[in-house]
């Protein structure tokens, strides 16, 4: 059965809009809700009004009661993998067990450099989101681990108390084809993509399933979905996107309820097991309720 969500942008709003956001999206009855991890806002035009991920998870956890709290994505340049790992630990414990950790390398250098924070090459971030999905792992789920890494190490590291989840959701996001689906294939129990199409997404599930053959695993352990955009108008688009809106344009949904549906067809087809509606602000919340209605949710 495919799982719908909302992807909330925590950027050029406040946080009580954010939870009046969130509260709606559970009441419409979506089954997942999460947030991103950026210090600027993700849209290219260098405005740097964006709520902290950690802060606004934590939020995002104590607003709600029923729909799973995820992170789409922490970035693994950001923050030493074991506080990340306490952080959601406790982030699980505060929302009753719903939480969910999803991992990325980052590429959004604008807000590495103003922040002062080392942006190597594509290769050395994708190692240290490597290093930083074993780390978190082993400290959610092993009473003890010990990793010697390139860009972390742990020794004898344990997180208690544990996360009420035996076994709390690791994801990775992205859509790199080397290394980024491989790291998935090793760690992941979700897998996120945002804005391609339906046949990009079926594409790249089928070398997600190859990397699987060759770690030993069974690409069926792993959640594959994706994120869309929901424009029901073409002059809904830049708004949202600001100078990124051409480039998301191939993963959003748009035109008539029936256009827009029959899209999403294409998805669940293409193997989403959970489609995410990525809604920055200005948040269309009446959008938003016409597409619960037209999906009967």
């Amino acid at each position: 059965m495919t799982v719908y969500g909302v992807h909330t942008g925590p950027q050029k709003v406040t946080t009580g809009e954010l939870v009046e956001l969130w509260q709606e999206v559970e009441r419409l009855g979506f089954g997942w809700i999460s947030i991103w991890d950026h210090f600027y806002a993700a849209d290219m035009t260098g405005d740097a009004h964006c709520h902290e991920a950690v802060a606004i998870h934590t939020a995002l956890a104590m607003a709600t009661t029923k729909v799973r709290c995820g992170s789409l994505v922490y970035c693994a340049g950001y923050r030493h993998p074991a506080v990340l790992a306490k952080a959601i630990a406790t982030i699980d414990h505060l929302s009753g067990g719903r939480a969910d950790l999803g991992l990325g390398a980052g590429w959004s250098q604008v807000e590495y450099d103003a922040y002062g924070i080392p942006f190597p090459r594509a290769g050395i971030r994708l190692d240290m989101l490597e290093e930083a999905a074993h780390c978190v792992r082993g400290l959610l789920r092993e009473d003890e681990t010990t990793f010697e890494g390139i860009h972390f190490q742990l020794e004898k590291a344990r997180l208690e108390p544990k996360p009420v989840q035996a076994r709390l959701p690791i994801w990775i996001g992205g859509g790199g084809e080397q290394r980024t689906l491989r790291i998935a294939a090793r760690y992941a129990d979700g897998w996120n993509v945002p804005f391609i199409s339906p046949e990009e997404f079926a594409r790249k599930r089928g070398v997600l399933a190859q990397h699987c053959a060759e770690a030993g695993r069974d690409p069926s352990e792993i959640r594959c979905t994706i994120n869309l955009g929901l424009a029901w108008r073409e002059e809904d688009l830049r708004p949202q996107f600001g100078n990124i809106a051409e480039m998301v344009r191939p993963g959003v949904l748009m035109g008539s309820e029936e256009q827009v549906l029959d899209r999403i067809g294409q998805y669940v087809d293409a193997g989403a097991e959970q489609i995410n509606i990525a809604l920055r602000a200005p948040f269309d919340v009446d959008g938003l309720r016409r597409l619960a209605s037209a999906l009967a949710l």
